[in-house]
């Protein structure tokens, strides 16, 4: 490959990385991705694609409000997507239907449903019999639920593929199947990534650290604790008797819609290192968790199953900003919330490169808070 330099060089093309790499590139940077894997990411690949901030808020607070503001900006990005590529990604409004199984869950919904009442967002409490009247075949024994207007879902792989070719159009250079070893600084910055396959240095003027579950040995390669560590999700795909017209959702399993009667369902969260294989007890604990709210299923066809990793930190939260050195910036640890936070994080890193600041505070998020 030789040793080449642009003015932005992302490390990591999943849906965070390549984001950020077209938002660079709209800009006018020239920009450059590097990603050992030649498909979606890893994290994609966990994801059932839901953009649902209220489904998993029970109290208002910072990372509600970032995770909201970046669903509000999905129908333009996807539309800036669709202008680049002439391809529309599947994307749907319909809503999230959340069923409690006992009092206990329902009790938890409740306080779901009064924390965003009084921010005055849209909810619809519903009794068990609503419930089911809502979408029938699921099970009789649900105490109620809580109907979410405002949670939406896509297709991630979609969005995935079309947001490659999305970036490649506005001049993104990708270098799949290529490996970064690690990162080399001089003072105050960093001045080129050790690659392999074949070895060699990329330089760049600035750094962007999107690797997901690899971020943490490559923040270590310039003496950074980065904790960092991959948690495994399993999916599931079933072709059901009839077409599911919204989310259903009980606890951390759920049913998500595809086209041609296809669910999708999920997920585990398992801290199995960097083992991304599918195991039986995986699927057993999904199929048994989505089979308790909706029996239906027991007649589904199996389609296909597989795996990702997701990159958590110790309080799941991303990890965003620059740190010791000036030209490199992080964008990682995102954990569940890739697919959510894509748009806003491109919009937040490309800031910072661009302007010196983010349009808003993320000092939260900031790679520092881990430093011993």
């Amino acid at each position: 490959m030789g040793s080449s330099a642009s003015d932005v060089l992302v490390i990591g093309g999943g849906i965070i990385g390549t984001s950020i790499a077209l938002r660079l590139a709209r800009a006018g940077l020239r920009v450059s991705v590097v990603d050992a894997d030649a498909d979606a990411g890893q994290a994609t690949r966990a994801s059932a694609g839901m953009l649902a901030p209220q489904g998993e808020m029970v109290q208002p607070d910072d990372f509600f409000e970032l995770s909201r503001f970046s669903r509000d900006l999905y129908p333009g990005f996807l539309d800036e997507l669709e202008s680049l590529t002439g391809e529309r990604v599947d994307y749907h409004r319909d809503g999230t239907l959340l069923v409690a199984l006992d009092e206990t869950q329902m009790e938890e919904l409740d306080q779901v449903y009064r924390a965003q009442s009084q921010l005055k967002l849209p909810l619809e409490r519903l009794s068990g019999q609503e419930v089911r009247h809502r979408l029938s075949g699921l099970s009789p024994e649900l105490a109620g639920g809580v109907f979410v207007p405002g949670d939406h879902w896509l297709d991630s792989q979609q969005l995935a593929r079309v947001l490659v070719k999305a970036a490649e159009k506005a001049g993104v250079t990708f270098h799949r199947g290529v490996s970064a070893a690690g990162l080399n600084a001089r003072t105050s910055r960093v001045e080129s990534a050790s690659v392999t396959a074949p070895a060699s240095t990329l330089s760049a003027r600035h750094f962007v650290l999107a690797a997901g579950s690899w971020s943490g040995p490559l923040a270590q390669s310039l003496g950074l604790r980065l904790p960092i560590q991959p948690c495994r999700g399993q999916m599931v795909e079933l072709e059901a008797a009839m077409d599911l017209p919204f989310v259903v959702r009980a606890g951390m399993h759920y049913l998500v819609p595809r086209p041609n009667r296809r669910l999708l369902a999920g997920t585990t969260s398992e801290y199995a290192g960097f083992d991304s294989r599918v195991t039986a007890g995986g699927l057993h604990s999904i199929l048994q968790g989505v089979m308790r709210f909706a029996p239906f299923l027991k007649d589904a066809h199996f389609r296909t199953a597989w795996a990702g990793l997701r990159p958590d930190t110790p309080d799941h939260y991303p990890v965003l900003g620059p740190a010791v050195w000036e030209n490199l910036f992080f964008a990682t640890g995102h954990f569940r919330n890739g697919i959510l936070l894509a748009p806003a994080t491109a919009q937040w890193v490309a800031d910072w490169i661009l302007r010196g600041q983010p349009s808003r505070s993320l000092d939260s998020y900031r790679p520092s808070r881990f430093a011993s």
